[in-house]
């Protein structure tokens, strides 16, 4: 990941499908906090099963999806192939609207994140 720039990771079976995701926070908070081996299989640690979109879906229909399951990364699949991976920050790029990029992300942390209360900011 460090290599590479990335913030995730999919694992993918022997058909390229996917069966398995890392992420940065899952290696800090399972592995590294949790004073795991670093030598144990990434599989371990790895969020499962995974939610995929696909590569015609609408960024609004990617967004919802998001929302809804709680996550901020979605490998997106191109018939069985994994094509990439879309993120909350792409689609705040891509609509040029950060106040909506902004009320998903905030979505997506309270559902992750219950016991913290999220103030507004501003008027």
């Amino acid at each position: 990941m460090r290599d590479r720039n990335v913030g995730s990771v999919v694992l993918v079976d022997a058909s390229n499908r996917p069966v398995g995701m890392v992420t940065d926070r899952d290696l800090t908070i399972n592995v590294l906090a949790g004073a795991r081996d670093v030598a144990m299989p990434v599989s371990s640690c790895a969020t499962v099963p995974v939610v995929t979109g696909e590569a015609d879906m609408d960024l609004d229909e990617a967004a919802a999806l998001m929302v809804t399951h709680k996550i901020r990364r979605l490998p997106v699949m191109d018939d069985d192939l994994l094509a990439g991976i879309v993120t909350l920050d792409d689609i705040a790029v891509r609509t040029g609207n950060l106040e909506v990029a902004q009320q998903m992300t905030a979505e997506v942390a309270r559902a992750v994140f219950p016991e913290f209360y999220f103030h507004q900011r501003g008027g």
